[in-house]
Formats: C-alpha cells, sequence, structure tokens
C-alpha cells in the first residue's frame, strides 16, 4: 500500500488542528499556531503509527525532502511536511527510510539510487531490516525482495571492535 504523500497529509492535518480547542489561547480567545503545531506533531505520529501496525501489509509512506542548514552552516535532509516536530518524528516510527538520490559516479556522470543507510550526503536513510546496503539499485520490487529475504549475520553487517582511537592511551599530565 503506497501513501502519497506525507507532505500532503501533513497539510491537511495542519488544517484540522488550527480549528481544533487546543489551537486557541485560553487567556485570549486568538488562534494559537504553537498549539497547533504541537497537535499536528501528535496526529502525524499517531497516524503513522496505525499505517505501522496493519496486520499483513506493506505500507509505504512517500514524501519530500527539504534541505535545511544548521546553526553550525551544516547541510541537511529533512522530511518536507508542516511542523518541524512532526518532520523530526516520523522516520524514528517507520522500519524502513530510503532516498531516491541523485548521485554521481567517479567519473562525475550522475545516476539515481536508494540510499539506505546512514552516508556522507547527509540524506535521511535507515534499514531497521538489516539486509540493505548503504546504497540500492533504484528498483522498488528487487527491494522489497530484498528486505524480506533472509538477513546477512551479524558479524558481516556490524563492526563489532573497538574504533583504533579508543585503544590509544591517554597522554599523562602532571600535578
Amino acid at each position: 500500500m503506497f501513501i502519497d504523500s506525507t507532505s500532503i497529509a501533513g497539510r491537511l492535518c495542519l488544517n484540522w488542528s488550527k480549528g481544533q480547542p487546543q489551537a486557541v489561547s485560553e487567556r485570549t480567545g486568538k488562534p494559537d499556531l504553537r498549539g497547533a503545531y504541537g497537535l499536528l506533531a501528535q496526529e502525524i505520529s499517531l497516524w503513522a503509527n496505525q499505517w505501522q501496525h496493519l496486520p499483513d501489509r506493506n505500507v509505504w509512506l512517500v514524501g519530500g525532502l527539504e534541505e535545511r542548514t544548521d546553526d553550525f552552516n551544516r547541510r541537511y535532509w529533512m522530511p518536507l511536511i508542516d511542523g518541524s516536530k512532526a518532520a523530526n518524528e516520523l522516520p524514528y516510527i517507520v522500519d524502513e527510510v530510503i532516498t531516491m538520490a541523485e548521485l554521481h559516479a567517479d567519473d562525475g556522470r550522475p545516476y539515481r539510487a536508494f540510499v539506505c543507510g546512514p552516508n556522507p550526503w547527509g540524506y535521511p536513510a535507515k534499514d531497521r531490516s538489516g539486509r540493505l546496503d548503504m546504497i540500492e539499485e533504484p528498483h522498488l520490487g528487487r527491494l522489497m525482495w530484498k528486505i524480506r529475504g533472509p538477513a546477512r549475520p551479524a558479524s558481516e553487517r556490524l563492526e563489532f571492535g573497538r574504533p583504533a582511537s579508543a585503544d590509544a592511551t591517554p597522554p599523562e599530565t602532571s600535578s
């Protein structure tokens, strides 16, 4: 089942939230956008959780991304949905976060790929199945087959050793 799009669902939810009692100031009786956005985050989380728990169904939530810049001038990508809290919570609810992106080969030629795990480009990506590589072919049928397939042993997927920097002895200090 495909839900297209989370961006539109967020916009509709925000419009609904603005009409609820939580979006009106008790003191002044005027609209309170903070209350509306808080209700939006709560409702979007509940909405996504309902899709997550459908029996015998694979549900794909499709949405846009927007590029943002943090306080240190670093670029990152977030789901394009009204309200920062809703955009932050959505990736934690779902099992897979996959970004369709245009990447560049070593010779500079562009190609499309699914980004499915932590990556140097800052795209949102997560693989709870443990079956996907960081970059996968942009073929949805093959991707679904791989997610449902056998998992690789943990020793092939995970690094269990300590980082080299953790093994270094700290410098001695004089008192």
